[in-house]
């Protein structure tokens, strides 16, 4: 088979994996409260308001799935969406910016990273940089404690409908250059845009990559 026949078997696996819908199971906020059981996780983690639960609900195929709000710093648990006995989907809340009190954000930020450095069942976090904007140092911080944490992550970058094909491609390589210098970042990055679904269905080939081993 050909690469772009590769592609085209997993984009078939990954859009196939999620014909069953993703439900909620429970929000966490606090680390005891994590689910029980060896189920393999995919965790969504950004920046707030970079279009996280938007990409959630694209990839699940389930409009409302993840809360998505105005105001940056809501979501302030970590939400479990299980896809039937097969993996978790974890929405985490969006760090580097919220409308709360400085004491809440310091308390689900230390949750976040409890949970990003310590969880076995975590196979992949999907890291989500806003494509208008490109990687902050704020980003930087989280790639250095899951490179030191040996947690596999992918960059995803979000609302790509909000710029032009050369500055989609110029940001493209920046964040890929960008990436090659973090041990534990996944090579490969991809553009979405759920507003366009966009390599929507690029994300779900990867469920099938990791889960398949490939």
């Amino acid at each position: 088979m050909t690469d772009k026949d590769i592609q085209a078997e997993l984009i078939r696996k990954g859009n196939q994996l999620f014909e069953q819908k993703p439900t909620f199971c429970r929000g966490v906020v606090d680390i005891e409260q994590l689910p029980l059981g060896g189920l393999p996780e995919f965790a969504f983690a950004g920046r707030s308001n970079v279009g996280k639960s938007s990409l959630i609900n694209a990839v699940a195929g389930v409009k409302g799935l993840a809360r998505a709000s105005n105001t940056p710093g809501r979501t302030q648990e970590l939400n479990f969406f299980e896809q039937k006995g097969q993996f978790f989907i974890v929405d985490l809340p969006g760090y580097g910016y919220a409308s709360a009190p400085q004491t809440t954000v310091q308390t689900w930020t230390r949750l976040i990273h409890a949970y990003l450095r310590g969880r076995v069942q975590l196979r992949r976090v999907f890291l989500l940089i806003d494509a208008r904007h490109g990687i902050k140092q704020v980003d930087e911080n989280i790639m250095k404690m899951l490179d030191a944490a040996a947690v596999s992550y992918q960059i995803v970058l979000t609302k790509a409908d909000k710029i032009s094909e050369k500055e989609q491609t110029d940001v493209l390589a920046r964040t890929e250059a960008v990436g090659a210098t973090h041990v534990a970042c996944y090579p490969e990055v991809i553009l979405t845009s759920s507003e366009k679904n966009k390599n929507i269905d690029s994300v779900r080939a990867q469920f099938v990559k990791v889960l398949e081993g490939i």
